[in-house]
C-alpha cells in the first residue's frame, strides 16, 4: 500500500512538472494584478509596438513574433533571429488584426499587454484569452515610467539582473539630462520645431505623447497646445512655422529633410538659416517617436547633445555603439554608427 502512495505522488509530481503547473509563480503586474506566470518564460506575444520593443531590449529570443513585418534594410542593426521571426500582427488600434493560427502556431506561455495613460482595452484582451495563457501589464503613463517598466519586466520573465541594469541605464540618462537642463533658464533654451511629414507641415502639441523628449530636454517645442488625438499630426501653416521661428528644426522625414534648405520660404526661418536642422535616427527603430518606445532613451541623449552642446557634452557614436550593445546586444562597426547618426550628408 505504502508502495502505491509512493508511485502515485511520484505520478502526480511529474505530471505537474511536465504541465508546467509546478514551475508558476505569482507576481504583481503594473495593474496591481496578482498573476500566476511561468517560472522561466520561453515565448512571449507583446501586441502593442510599446510592448514589442520593450521585449526585444530585455531578450529578443523570448518574442514569440513581431507584431509588424520588419524592414530588411534593418536587419543588420538587429539580432539575427529576427529575420526568421514570423510577423503575427496586433490587436490593438483601428484596422489591426493579429494572425491567431501564426500566434497559436508560436505556443506563447506568456502575453504581454501594455497600459498607455491608464488606458488598457479589456475587450481586445478577450481575444487573447483563446491561448489559455497568462497575461501581465506594463503601465506607460509617460517615458520616465520605463526605469519602473525594466524593473518589472525584469521580474516577469525571471530576468532580474537584465531588468536592473537597463533600469539603471535609464534612469542615469534622465537624470543626467534633468542635471543640465536645471541649469540653464528657461528664456535661454532652444525654441524646437518638430517637423512631420513630406512637407514638414505636420508637428506635435507640446503635451502630445509623441514629444515627450522635448518635454524632457527643457520644454523646448515651439507648438503649444492641446493635442487633438492620440495619433497626433497636427496640421500648422506655413506662416505658423515662420511666426515661431524655431533656433533647432528636427526631422522625421528624409525627404523633406534633404530638400529643406532648398525651398525658400524655408530659408526665412533661423534654425535652416543657422544650420540647425537635424534629422532624427531611425535605424532600426525611431529614436524619437513614431512609436514612442525605448529607443527615445538614446534619443533623449542625442536630441540633449543637439540643443545644448556646449553643456551636455557627450561622444555620441561612442554613446550610440554603448547603447546598441546594452540594449540590441548589436556591436556596431563605425560604418554602422556613421550611417545610423548621419544617413544623409550633414546640412
Amino acid at each position: 500500500m505504502k508502495k502505491s502512495i509512493k508511485i502515485t505522488i511520484l505520478m502526480s509530481i511529474i505530471f505537474l512538472i511536465t504541465t508546467g503547473e509546478a514551475m508558476a509563480r505569482e507576481i504583481v503586474d503594473m495593474l496591481g494584478r496578482k498573476v500566476e506566470v511561468p517560472q522561466n518564460p520561453k515565448k512571449v506575444y507583446a501586441p502593442s509596438p510599446y510592448g514589442s520593443y520593450a521585449l526585444y531590449a530585455m531578450d529578443p529570443s523570448l518574442l514569440a513574433g513581431w507584431i509588424f513585418e520588419i524592414n530588411k534594410n534593418d536587419y543588420p542593426y538587429l539580432n539575427k533571429r529576427m529575420q526568421t521571426l514570423p510577423t503575427i500582427g496586433r490587436v490593438f488600434g483601428a484596422g489591426q488584426s493579429a494572425n491567431m493560427e501564426i500566434l497559436l502556431a508560436s505556443h506563447p506561455d506568456l502575453i504581454l499587454m501594455w497600459s498607455h495613460q491608464n488606458e488598457f482595452n479589456d475587450k481586445e484582451a478577450q481575444k487573447l484569452k483563446i491561448l489559455n495563457v497568462p497575461f501581465v501589464y506594463a503601465v506607460d503613463e509617460n517615458i520616465k515610467d520605463y526605469p519602473k517598466i525594466f524593473k518589472f519586466l525584469g521580474n516577469a520573465l525571471n530576468k532580474k539582473e537584465r531588468g536592473d541594469k537597463l533600469a539603471s541605464y535609464t534612469q542615469k540618462t534622465f537624470i543626467d539630462a534633468q542635471n543640465v537642463v536645471s541649469k540653464i533658464p528657461a528664456k535661454k533654451r532652444p525654441k524646437v520645431y518638430y517637423a512631420e511629414g513630406l512637407d514638414g507641415l505636420s508637428t506635435e502639441c507640446d503635451d502630445s505623447i509623441h514629444v515627450e523628449l522635448l518635454k524632457m530636454a527643457g520644454d523646448v517645442n515651439v507648438h503649444k497646445c492641446h493635442t487633438s488625438n492620440h495619433k497626433g499630426f497636427e496640421k500648422v501653416s506655413m506662416e505658423t512655422v515662420l511666426a515661431y521661428n524655431p533656433d533647432v528644426v528636427i526631422v522625421q522625414e528624409k525627404i523633406f529633410y534633404d530638400k529643406i534648405k532648398n525651398i525658400p520660404i524655408w530659408s526665412n526661418v533661423s534654425a535652416v538659416k543657422n544650420k540647425r536642422v537635424y534629422l532624427i535616427p531611425k535605424a532600426p527603430f525611431n529614436w524619437f517617436d513614431r512609436p514612442p518606445s525605448f529607443m527615445r532613451i538614446m534619443g533623449l541623449k542625442w536630441l540633449m547633445s543637439k540643443l545644448y552642446p556646449k553643456e551636455y557634452n557627450i561622444d555620441i557614436k561612442k554613446e550610440t555603439r554603448a547603447f546598441y550593445q546594452l540594449f540590441m546586444s548589436i556591436s556596431l562597426s563605425d560604418k554602422q554608427v556613421q550611417e545610423i547618426l548621419y544617413p544623409t550628408n550633414k546640412m
